[in-house]
């Protein structure tokens, strides 16, 4: 598991199953929506947790709030916001090198196009702010 070779940060957590909530990591780093949302410097203290210069971003499309993409499998009310997650990925492409990234989680609802193109709109974003 990855975790237990890196470091790792993660944003946007609502909540947590009894067995993550049990497990302590000294090299997992964790922003709760219900602590960013009020915290004008979250995207400084996220992007300074993350050690050395290189990272690969892993966005999790559960981690929106559903009113956007309610196509996951787990949508939790409370989630990440369209312009709060662009302004991470920009100054995280700004102050670190961005190496890979991926969108996961996407489990398109038929008939539901927003969804999809929510995602697709999100990757040219990120890859227009690194390159």
């Amino acid at each position: 598991r990855i975790i237990e070779l890196t470091s790792l940060t993660q944003v946007g957590i609502r909540s947590l199953s009894k067995d993550e909530a049990g497990k302590v990591y000294k090299n997992l780093k964790t922003f709760f929506m219900k602590d960013i949302i009020d915290n004008d410097n979250w995207i400084s203290e996220a992007i300074n947790s993350l050690p050395g210069d290189k990272v690969y971003v892993t966005i999790d499309m559960d981690g929106f709030d559903p009113s956007i993409m309610p196509s996951v499998g787990t949508p939790e009310p409370g989630g990440m916001e369209w312009y709060g997650t662009l302004a991470l990925l920009k100054r995280l492409s700004l102050e670190k090198k961005v190496i890979g990234f991926d969108a996961v989680e996407l489990s398109p609802i038929t008939g539901n196009i927003s969804p999809d193109f929510l995602t697709a709109k999100l990757i040219y974003k990120f890859l227009s702010y690194i390159f």
